[in-house]
């Protein structure tokens, strides 16, 4: 972290990127989330945090909003200004960018808790990638279902 020159305090990262993936094996079925913290403002981006947890038995979107809930928690520590959300759940993403409408009541807690973490955020990117642009965070979801 840099040093805040005027009041000594630590100025926190300029970006990071969070990668997450809910696991679910039946719908809803056992389930398990996984996320990935990257530091994105170096070259390569550094790996800061990493979620792997089994989390009981959920539908897919509850893990897949489980797991950004994680990654968010997982980076706020590093102070960053911007943080970028890479999902593959295209679900999550539109819904959080108001493009879709929370239809699911169980849902709308998950989404009201990914709002507020987002919110921390002064800038916010949020993509949906392919599921084989998210391999990390896949991995780590389906080896905490593994594990179990």
């Amino acid at each position: 972290m840099t040093q805040d020159s005027l009041f000594g305090e630590p100025a926190g990262l300029a970006e990071i990127t969070i990668y997450s993936d809910g696991a679910c094996r039946g719908n809803p079925g056992e389930s398990s989330i996984g996320a990935v913290v990257l530091d994105s403002s170096t070259d390569p981006p550094t790996e800061l945090a990493t979620v792997s947890e089994y989390i009981g038995r959920a539908t897919n979107n509850e893990a897949e909003y489980r797991a950004l809930i994680a990654g968010l928690e997982a980076a706020a520590p590093y102070g960053a200004r911007r943080v970028r959300v890479r999902a593959d759940s295209k679900l999550v993403i539109e819904q959080l960018c108001g493009r879709w409408r929370v239809k699911k009541a169980e849902l709308r807690p998950l989404y009201d808790e990914a709002r507020r973490l987002l919110a921390q955020y002064p800038e916010r990117d949020l993509k949906h990638v392919r599921r084989e642009l998210n391999k990390e965070a896949d991995a780590l979801a389906n080896a905490a279902l593994d594990a179990r």
